[in-house]
């Protein structure tokens, strides 16, 4: 006996319910941050912190400990063990998220200092207000121009030699000028040398950038933008800091001239 056909709303429900069951499947499977849950953000940020910070858990443990020790001090000098104790373990669970934070940033930084490509590990600590375009243009030396459009505007980094990078850079402001005329193009040359943003400085210093752009500003910006990158020849750049090992540069740069 044949099944009888599903109506089209029956149909679409179990649609629905497989979309999201697939969905669910992509996010369980997904090696990007933005697809996990909380806690295991929380784990994988320890982890990494942990390679590159032997006394992590000591200053975990810390951070927890002290809120939470005086505050159910105070709960059992005022009578009220139990609630100043729950009171006192939230605000460690807090203090410990907070400096775990502070220190997985550090790590990152340590972690990519003087790798190629390196500011794409600053730009992606900047609020989702800013949207980031990492390796907008390169050369066969592997000196980078990345772009973040904000509320400060259009802003450039370059990192690289000094000299050829800020070629570079000032090449790509001419672009970007030419294309928006009524938003602000600041260039940043990231280094340790004078004048340059240091790697664990350029969030803050882009964060620090005066207010230009609400929005509907940045959408529109944006949106002209993409006039300038489709004319744009597609670089044969990984995605993220590159390898520093000779081999693997050497390689990199093999894929930045097309063979």
């Amino acid at each position: 006996m044949a099944k009888k056909p599903l109506s089209k709303a029956k149909q679409s429900e179990l649609d629905a319910k497989a979309a999201i069951k697939a969905e669910k499947l992509r996010k369980k499977n997904s090696d990007d941050p933005r697809d996990w849950g909380t806690l295991r953000q929380i784990r994988q940020a320890y982890r990494i912190t942990k390679e590159n910070d032997p006394k992590l858990d000591l200053m975990l443990a810390g951070a927890f400990l002290v809120p939470f020790v005086i505050v159910l001090v105070i709960g059992f000098l005022l009578g009220r063990p139990i609630m100043l104790g729950i009171s006192g373990l939230l605000l460690g669970l807090i203090a410990a998220l907070l400096l775990l934070t502070q220190r997985t940033k550090r790590a990152t930084y340590t972690r990519f200092r003087g790798q190629a490509g390196s500011a794409e590990v600053a730009l992606g600590m900047l609020s989702k207000k800013w949207v980031s375009s990492p390796a907008i243009n390169a050369n066969r030396h592997m000196d980078v121009v990345h772009r973040t459009v904000g509320p400060g505007g259009i802003v450039l980094v370059g990192e690289g030699d000094p000299n050829r990078a800020r070629q570079l850079l000032e090449s790509e402001a001419r672009k970007h000028r030419t294309v928006v005329h009524d938003a602000p193009v600041v260039t940043v040359m990231m280094g340790d040398k004078d004048g340059q943003v240091p790697l664990d400085q350029l969030a803050k210093h882009i964060k620090k950038l005066p207010k230009q752009l609400d929005t509907a500003g940045i959408g529109e910006i944006r949106q002209r933008l993409r006039a300038l990158d489709a004319v744009r020849p597609k670089l044969p750049l990984p995605k993220g800091p590159m390898p520093t090992s000779p081999r693997a540069a050497k390689g990199s740069r093999r894929a930045l001239r097309g063979g």
